[in-house]
């Protein structure tokens, strides 16, 4: 009767990717390369189809990256048994609720997304002991709402994001005051994600 319930459950699961192998590295590469080039969109296609509010994107980037050794952290919005039970199985990851325990944190309600200070920022000696936070996003486009420079950058890129809370640029520009702690940050939306690791510093903000 237990191995008849699992293979219910299994089956009752969204599918992950078709072929994890390809699939999972595809995503990766795009996650690393919008990380080398911040403030520059790059297209992230998938097929998946998660439990909502879990976007395509988000889920995508759970699979690539989390694993047994990651803990996820999941924003309220998230926090529905078909989502966490989507993740757990497809990503083997375990789910925490302190963020500062988090590898990655999921977050589907940009506009009451936590300040990033609330994230692990690892330490001088492990800057990497850090929180990379994937956020989905209504607005992801080229724009000057937003403009950075640093490594990565030729001169400066700009970026239109909505929503995002109303002190994010605050919030920002202390994360990058922190370098080399802080948390990285991925943004998506539909087909595409665009990233800005702690290195890049919003311009504007002393």
């Amino acid at each position: 009767m237990i191995g008849l319930a699992q293979d219910q459950f299994a089956q009752d699961l969204a599918p992950g990717f078709a072929d994890a192998a390809i699939e999972s590295q595809a995503v990766f590469r795009a996650c690393m390369d919008a990380l080398a080039r911040p403030a520059r969109l790059r297209p992230l296609e998938t097929g998946l189809v998660p439990p909502a509010p879990l976007t395509p994107e988000l889920a995508a980037l759970a699979l690539a990256l989390a694993d047994h050794e990651a803990p996820l952290w999941l924003d309220a919005r998230l926090r529905t048994p078909q989502v966490r039970a989507y993740l757990t199985f497809h990503t083997g990851a375990r789910l925490t609720d302190a963020p500062q325990e988090a590898a990655f944190a999921l977050i589907a309600d940009a506009a009451a997304c936590p300040d990033l200070a609330n994230f692990a920022q690892g330490d001088d000696e492990y800057p990497d002991r850090s929180t990379t936070l994937l956020i989905a996003l209504e607005r992801l486009e080229p724009g000057h709402d937003l403009v950075f420079t640093g490594p990565g950058i030729k001169t400066d890129a700009g970026l239109a994001l909505a929503p995002l809370p109303d002190d994010f640029r605050r919030q920002l520009g202390a994360n990058h005051a922190a370098f080399p702690r802080g948390v990285d940050i991925v943004f998506t939306a539909p087909g595409r994600i665009a990233a800005l690791p702690r290195s890049s510093q919003i311009l504007g903000v002393a």
